[in-house]
């Protein structure tokens, strides 16, 4: 994370707790969480500059958990509205939205449906 992009950052995260002593950096934790989203590696597997993956996975749950990724998600995304005005947009282009390859041409069960031509139907 650059520097900027940490001091946009660091007033939205919650001050260290009062009991407990003191949390590890964030700055490092949200490296950390930040590598993990973008590789998908397990916890155990995260590079030891991030901090102890243990610590890393606690403060991403409670994070997820209490609110808190949400409020920052909020907080960042309104800061962007507010600098492109009224030109901001959103557009979607759903030409390179695809099914899943089993969605199409799944095989039906005749029995279920189908008329079997008996002398009832």
């Amino acid at each position: 994370m650059r520097d900027e992009e940490w001091e946009r950052l660091r007033s939205l995260l919650p001050a260290d707790p009062g009991r407990g002593g003191r949390w590890a950096d964030h700055r490092a934790t949200i490296n950390g969480v930040l590598w993990r989203a973008r590789t998908g590696c397990p916890w155990r597997d995260m590079p030891a500059e991030y901090g102890n993956w243990v610590t890393i996975y606690k403060r991403h749950n409670r994070w997820s958990q209490d609110g808190t990724w949400a409020a920052v998600l909020d907080r960042l995304r309104a800061g962007c509205d507010e600098a492109e005005g009224s030109d901001w947009t959103v557009g979607a282009d759903s030409t390179v939205i695809r099914a899943h390859q089993h969605a199409a041409g799944a095989r039906h069960d005749e029995a279920a449906g189908a008329d079997t031509g008996g002398r009832f139907e």
